[in-house]
């Protein structure tokens, strides 16, 4: 397929295709600061849930396991008891820590949509200078 043939002169052609571009730059970067605001704010939000989850949490995991410590206490010596349920408090905590740590990776806060954008935008002037 051909293109038609533009009869402006080179100039202006020239200067035709700064102002799109500098367009299409100027409108990439409000989309890369709109979508880096959207991740922000949901990363503050985590943030601030997991903040309240661990002050209630931690009050709730003491007597839980102090209540664990006692009824083991009834089945194995007061020391073991302390240490068993010492062990499984940490075990659970090391989950959660963990589990807590991979929902905040890089890769689940990038703005991909932008790159996605962005990707589309080169292979399009790819296209647009090959022809």
């Amino acid at each position: 397929m051909t293109m038609p043939q533009d009869s402006r002169p080179l100039s202006e052609l020239l200067s035709d295709a700064l102002n799109q571009f500098s367009a299409l730059i100027r409108t990439e970067i409000q989309l890369a600061r709109t979508e880096l605001t959207g991740k922000a704010a949901k990363a503050a939000t985590g943030l601030a849930m997991m903040a309240g989850g661990l002050v209630v949490g931690i009050a709730a995991m003491v007597l839980i396991f102090m209540a664990v410590a006692e009824w083991l206490d009834d089945v194995i010596p007061e020391g073991f008891a302390r240490l068993l349920s010492g062990l499984i408090a940490a075990a659970i905590a090391g989950g959660l820590a963990w589990s807590g740590l991979q929902r905040m990776r890089a890769d689940e806060l990038a703005p991909k949509r932008t790159i996605e954008q962005l990707q589309r935008d080169a292979a399009a002037a790819k296209e647009q200078v090959k022809s």
